[in-house]
C-alpha cells in the first residue's frame, strides 16, 4: 500500500498504525441535585470556616510585627487583613442565606385555584352535568 504523504515527501514510513474507533456515547449518570447541592454547601463551609482561621492567624501575626516594629505599613497591612476576614465572614452568611432560599424552594407548593371557570356548552347539556352531579351526590 502507498501512502500518499510518503509518496509525495519520497520517504517511506517505518511503521503503520491502524486504530479502530469504536465511537459510543457514555451514557451519563443521574446524580440526585439535593445530595450535589449538600456537598457543596458542605464544602464552602468548611472552605470559609479555614480562612477565617487563617486570616485571624495571620492578623495575630501582623499585629505582633506591627506592635514591635512601629511601622504604618504594618498596621495598613494588618486592616486590610482585618477586611479580608470580615468579607469571608459576609460570604458564610451569604452562604447560608442562599441555601436557606434553596431549602425554601424546595419546600413551596403552589395552590392553583380556579375563579370563574366557564363552561362552554349547552344548556342541555350543563343541565345534564348538574343533573349527574346530584345523582351522584345522593
Amino acid at each position: 500500500m502507498s501512502n500518499p504523504i510518503d509518496d509525495s515527501l519520497n520517504t517511506t514510513s517505518e511503521h503503520s498504525y491502524v486504530q479502530k474507533f469504536n465511537a459510543h456515547k457514555d451514557v451519563p449518570v443521574k446524580k440526585d441535585h439535593a445530595v450535589e447541592v449538600d456537598k457543596d454547601y458542605e464544602y464552602s463551609r468548611a472552605q470559609l470556616y479555614s480562612l477565617i482561621e487563617k486570616g485571624q492567624e495571620t492578623l495575630n501575626g501582623i499585629m505582633d510585627v506591627a506592635d514591635s516594629s512601629g511601622s504604618p505599613r504594618a498596621y495598613e497591612v494588618a486592616g486590610q487583613v482585618l477586611k479580608s476576614t470580615a468579607d469571608i465572614a459576609d460570604k458564610l452568611m451569604d452562604l447560608q442565606k442562599k441555601v436557606k432560599e434553596i431549602d425554601e424552594t424546595k419546600n413551596k407548593t403552589t395552590n392553583n385555584v380556579t375563579n370563574n371557570a366557564i363552561f362552554t356548552g349547552s344548556t342541555a347539556e350543563l343541565q345534564k352535568l348538574i343533573k349527574q352531579g346530584f345523582m351522584d351526590a345522593k
